[in-house]
């Protein structure tokens, strides 16, 4: 399964955080999943670390390496990503979170979020 991780999820699964549940951590693990990291997440991960945002605990240069450490395969963002995002109904108004649900449902992968305004979007979203 190819499964894509919002950016909280990402960030709780390479620190090791007790609000990973485990049926998250378990898919994370896998054999059987493909990990994937939106370049989006990268992009939020720097803008809210460098405003000292207390829920993002690292910095996006040693995100990308814990992420890398993990065996973790990135998403580029594509034209037709930001197309996708236009067509979206308007459950939820953050750009990255809306950009993710977009990748997710383009490629298509599975979405893994805590969001339960982001699971809204598709029965293929994995809400945690």
């Amino acid at each position: 399964m190819n499964l894509l991780l919002d950016t909280h999820v990402a960030l709780w699964a390479i620190t090791d955080s007790p609000k990973l549940p485990q049926k998250a951590r378990e898919l994370i693990e896998s054999p059987k999943s493909a990990v994937w990291i939106s370049a989006a997440s990268v992009w939020e991960i720097a803008i809210k670390h460098a405003l000292g945002r207390g829920d993002i605990p690292v910095s996006s240069q040693d995100a990308v390496r814990f992420f890398r450490e993990s065996g973790y395969r990135f998403l580029p963002l594509e034209v037709e990503h930001a197309i996708a995002v236009g067509e979206l109904p308007t459950h939820h108004q953050d750009p990255f979170d809306r950009i993710l649900v977009a990748q997710a449902l383009v490629e298509p992968m599975r979405l893994m979020t805590h969001d339960p305004m982001v699971a809204r979007y598709s029965d293929t979203i994995i809400e945690i």
